[in-house]
């Protein structure tokens, strides 16, 4: 039985590891958070591609029932007034789910088939001719037959196999944070958002209306600070929003409290190839596109054809490897330009730049062409033909899919 260890524990490992436990597969994930990461921004899915492997996977009943159902947000001034309205299928695609009731769809559906090992992480790879040598920071030395990289844009695994991030990682000018916050707003399944010359304020509700999710946006170039330090993005949130309207000084109070925070820098990453060896990376540690680049949906169909591929030449990765690369790196590349012009909708420059894009959203239901945004990221979530596995693999369990 191949041994497969994978670094990251949020949406992208579980799900290979799902793929990999019904394909015979014996996996284990490592994790450097002590446990599931709960709470963070909503994600969604769109398009055949997305939503067919989720129905392959059984789950797309349960991640239906879990989803926002969030509704149309609302643009407003500095005193509450709402300017315009954004519609929710641009926001939120056909399913939207909260990243922690994700996370834990796919933990449940694999805990059973994989080791979890929470709280530690990976600090060197030693490839043999048969195998790959693994030490932990915490744990005792192992050796498996393969190591994925599934650890995000910050990823370990690509910074031992292949190199420092400095390499691969392109900023896209945008810096946000993350936090749930109780929903003083009243919001029911809806948002707002504020703007001012380079910055962002979104607010909108949770599946549990008790809650929300606030997310701040600014625009900054090459700020650096480590991205471990909590206090320290937060002090930077602070300093950014100190003096701004709304309901901002509020925001910046509640999120020292928060349960949950993220902060980083939006980026992509760019890298001549997949896999080095033994070691394949996969989701934002190969191939991060920013927002609106589909990432989470991305991770999902990047997941199920490595699975595939590894399940289809289960003697010969490094023709997994290259199968994989050679379907999903295209595929990458037109979910990737989907974040082009990223900072003109998060964080307009200019007072002209906002009160422009207001009126254009403003103006989009009655518009022959409200459909197109849509359109556009729907086509660019089907870029990929998906294969049929169960066709193709010789080695361990045959997949059943929930499609019959």
């Amino acid at each position: 039985m191949k041994t497969v260890l994978i670094s990251g524990g949020s949406i992208a490992g579980p799900a290979l590891a799902y793929w990999l436990g019904r394909y015979g597969f014996r996996t284990t994930l490592v994790e450097r958070a002590p446990a599931l990461r709960e709470g963070g921004q909503a994600v969604d899915f769109r398009g055949t591609a997305h939503l067919t492997v989720l129905e392959r996977m059984g789950l797309l009943d349960e991640i239906r029932r879990l989803q926002t159902h969030t509704g149309a947000v609302a643009v407003v001034d500095a005193d509450g007034k709402q300017l315009s309205s954004l519609p929710s299928e641009i926001m939120s695609g056909e399913v939207e789910i909260a990243r922690g009731d994700l996370s834990r769809v796919f933990y449940e559906a694999t805990k059973d088939r994989t080791e979890y090992v929470f709280g530690d992480s990976i600090t060197s790879l030693t490839e043999r001719a048969d195998r790959i040598d693994v030490t932990f920071e915490r744990s005792a030395p192992r050796t498996f037959d393969l190591v994925v990289g599934a650890d995000g844009v910050h990823s370990g695994v690509r910074r031992l196999a292949f190199g420092p991030e400095s390499d691969f990682r392109r900023d896209l000018g945008v810096c946000s944070a993350v936090f749930t916050v109780p929903n003083r707003f009243g919001l029911d399944h809806r948002g707002l958002m504020y703007s001012t010359p380079g910055k962002g304020v979104y607010v909108y509700s949770k599946r549990d209306t008790a809650e929300a999710t606030a997310a701040l946006f600014f625009a900054s170039q090459r700020l650096e600070y480590d991205h471990r330090n909590t206090e320290q993005h937060k002090d930077i949130v602070t300093s950014v929003f100190a003096d701004e309207g709304w309901e901002a000084p509020w925001l910046l109070t509640a999120m020292r409290e928060a349960p949950d925070f993220y902060f980083d820098r939006a980026s992509q990453i760019h890298i001549d190839r997949y896999s080095n060896g033994r070691a394949v990376l996969l989701g934002d540690a190969g191939y991060a596109g920013g927002p609106g680049a589909m990432g989470t949906g991305l991770a999902v169909v990047g997941a199920y054809v490595l699975a595939g591929e590894l399940a289809a030449a289960p003697d010969d990765h490094r023709t997994a490897f290259a199968r994989y690369e050679e379907r999903i790196r295209p595929y990458a590349a037109v979910c990737m330009k989907q974040a082009e012009g990223l900072d003109r909708f998060l964080v307009p420059q200019t007072r002209s730049q906002i009160w422009t894009r207001n009126l254009m959203w403003k103006a989009l239901p009655y518009l022959p062409w409200k459909g197109v945004i849509t359109k556009i990221t729907t086509k660019a979530a089907n870029a990929i033909t998906l294969k049929d596995y169960a066709q193709d693999v010789k080695f361990g369990q045959r997949p059943v899919y929930a499609n019959g």
